[in-house]
C-alpha cells in the first residue's frame, strides 16, 4: 500500500493469505470436525474436534497478539511524538489519553494533533472511527499488519 494513497477509506490492512485463506481453512476444518463429531461418535473424531478448536484458537490469537504488540509500539511512538509537538497546556494530558485514541490519532498530521487531542479530552467517549474521520491531512502507517 502506497503512503500517497492511504486515507480513511482504505487504511485497513488485509493480508489475503491470512484473512482469506488461513482463517477460512481453519473455520472450514472446525465445521467439518464438528459435523464428524456429531455424526460419528468415537474418540478419533472427538480428538479431531479438539485439534480443530486448537487450530482456530491459534489462528485467532496469532493475530490478536501481533496487534497487541503493535498497539504497544504505537502508544510509545505517539506519546513520544505528542511530547514533542503538543503545546505546554496539553503536555500533562498525554498520559490520560486512552490507547485506542492514540492509535487513531497516529494518522493525523502534526498540525492536526493538538486539536484532536483537545477533542478527545473534551469527549473521552469518541471512537477511533470518529477521530480518523476528522483527519484532513492523512499520515500513512504502512507498517501495520
Amino acid at each position: 500500500m502506497s503512503s500517497d494513497n492511504q486515507n480513511f477509506g482504505n487504511h485497513a490492512r488485509f493480508v489475503p493469505g491470512y484473512h482469506y485463506v488461513t482463517v477460512l481453512l481453519a473455520v472450514v476444518y472446525l465445521v467439518w470436525a464438528i459435523y464428524r463429531a456429531l455424526t460419528q461418535r468415537d474418540a478419533t473424531t472427538h480428538f479431531e474436534l479438539v485439534g480443530a478448536l486448537a487450530l482456530v484458537g491459534t489462528t485467532w490469537y496469532a493475530r490478536v497478539f501481533a496487534l497487541q504488540a503493535q498497539n504497544r509500539v504505537i502508544r510509545f511512538e505517539e506519546q513520544t511524538r505528542f511530547a514533542r509537538i503538543l503545546p505546554a497546556d496539553l503536555q500533562a494530558s498525554i498520559s490520560s489519553i486512552h490507547p485506542a485514541h492514540l492509535i487513531a490519532i497516529r494518522f493525523a498530521s502534526d498540525a492536526e494533533v493538538p486539536e484532536l487531542v483537545r477533542q478527545v479530552i473534551a469527549n473521552p467517549a469518541m471512537t477511533g472511527k470518529e477521530i480518523k474521520s476528522q483527519i484532513k491531512s492523512w499520515r500513512a502507517d504502512d507498517y501495520r499488519v
